[in-house]
């Protein structure tokens, strides 16, 4: 299902010294922090960066969003297998347990 355009508040924010007005269905400070975050990482980046091309920089800090995203995943499933291997071991754990007379 689609959200209606009426549900959505506008948030204008600046991210790399270019103003942006952004729709959210959500809570507009949400919007208004991921968007400091971003300008805060950009702006590292090209501190860092020489020429500090708007578009290297942006490629930059998706690479590196996606970097810390890919090992929150990992993380994840890590998280998941091992309470998989914790809830199989409780069912064995619970299941001798009914056998003792």
């Amino acid at each position: 299902m689609e959200d209606s355009g009426a549900d959505k508040k506008v948030v204008r924010v600046t991210i790399f010294q270019q103003p942006y007005a952004l729709r959210t269905s959500g809570d507009p400070a949400e919007t208004e922090a991921l968007a400091q975050a971003v300008d805060t990482l950009m702006n590292r980046i090209a501190a860092r960066t020489s020429g500090a091309d708007p578009a290297r920089v942006a490629v930059l800090a998706c690479l590196h969003l996606a970097d810390q995203l890919r090992q929150l995943e990992r993380a994840h499933d890590s998280v998941e297998r091992r309470l998989a291997a914790l809830d199989q071991r409780l069912a064995e754990l619970a299941g001798a347990g009914d056998k003792i007379p």
